[in-house]
């Protein structure tokens, strides 16, 4: 079976080779630093010692899974800690297949690449649902799409690279339709913490044995390297996810889960309005500049991507190659993200150099 390497890998090579300084807007990289709960946990965890360093519980730390389930409203035997946000939609996407009532997944386009990636590691087939300009996802497209060969669908919201939030109607109508196909709605949750709009609703809020949540604490906590997700699974689907899980992985990072449950403990809610409020701040600089330089772009609800559309500039490979040695700005091919953006280019802005990248594009552009 034959695997496409990620195009950000590609990109983010080209860019460290370049014979220019080049703003990084690449990888969702938080750059506002961890909440000071994380290096606390860790000094904490480095004195225990013994058997402290040993293999924790395969699902993940009692105590971590029990905060988790208590924030979630969930029992906690229903989580399973794992390495990221993308192993929980590995284990989702996997469950979904072994249930034997479909072998194709529903994606949005513009989509994650790694969940079509995932679909053919797995062996599985892609529809695509085309959503609004603005990203908004409309649940009848999926209900027309969905069939009996529907294994799940698979969103994430707030969304990566749209920046659209699914509200609880939306959300609503997901469970809903995974329910009357006999599908697994997954839920990928890892940007719930940067809503602007206020109008996320968790999959979660709906009690249903059809769908899984995922979720990670890398953005949230800006711990990317550390690998601590989740995923929360109906009662009647979490054993095997769990077997598959220590088949896989055997069990998740330990002074991560201790770190993460230091910082879920102990960090103010402060600290969250300050990214948001930071993230949106930065939208409006890059927005601004975006303008000044002709281009079409969207206007996130959540997550911290924006996608432009620059005139007779197509998203492709071989354009973010020129804008980086042009502008010394790295972005990523819309062409990654599925057909429907394929003239657009998709910029994180997590980098304490936004406003600089948006005055190099406007005068490149300009």
């Amino acid at each position: 079976m034959e695997y496409d390497t990620p195009l950000f890998f590609r990109v983010m090579q080209y860019a460290a080779e370049a014979d220019r300084d080049v703003v990084d807007m690449v990888s969702g990289n938080p750059d506002w630093g961890s909440p000071d709960a994380i290096s606390e946990g860790l000094r904490e965890y480095a004195d225990l010692g013994g058997a402290d360093f040993q293999y924790p519980p395969s699902e993940g730390l009692f105590e971590l899974r029990e905060e988790i389930a208590q924030r979630r409203n969930v029992d906690q035997s229903q989580i399973v800690v794992t390495n990221g946000g993308g192993e929980a939609n590995y284990l989702a996407m996997a469950r979904a297949l072994e249930r034997e009532r479909g072998s194709e997944f529903l994606l949005t386009d513009p989509v994650y690449p790694y969940y079509p990636g995932k679909t053919t590691m797995l062996g599985a087939s892609a529809r695509y649902v085309p959503v609004a300009e603005d990203g908004t996802l409309n649940p009848a497209a999926v209900r027309e799409a969905a069939s009996e060969e529907t294994a799940a669908i698979v969103v994430n919201t707030p969304n990566n690279p749209t920046g659209a939030v699914y509200d609880e109607d939306t959300m609503a109508e997901l469970v809903a339709i995974a329910e009357a196909n006999d599908a697994l709605l997954i839920s990928d949750e890892v940007y719930d913490h940067f809503d602007f709009s206020g109008e996320f609703t968790s999959a979660l809020a709906f009690d249903s044995d059809h769908r899984v949540v995922t979720n990670s604490y890398s953005k949230t906590f800006a711990i990317t390297g550390f690998r601590v997700g989740y995923a929360v699974f109906p009662e009647s689907l979490v054993d095997v996810a769990k077997t598959r899980h220590m088949l896989t992985n055997v069990a998740t990072t330990r002074p991560g889960q201790y770190a993460v449950l230091a910082a879920l403990r102990n960090t103010d809610p402060a600290y969250y309005e300050a990214n948001r409020k930071l993230l949106e701040e930065r939208v409006e600089t890059f927005t601004d500049a975006l303008d000044a330089a002709g281009a079409d772009y969207s206007s996130p609800d959540g997550a911290f991507y924006v996608m432009a559309r620059f005139p007779e500039f197509p998203g492709t490979i071989e354009n973010v190659e020129a804008l980086i040695d042009g502008a010394g700005v790295a972005g990523m091919p819309g062409e990654a993200f599925g057909e429907s953006r394929a003239d657009w280019l998709r910029f994180a802005l997590v980098s304490p150099r936004v406003e600089e990248a948006a005055d190099r594009l406007a005068d490149y552009f300009g």
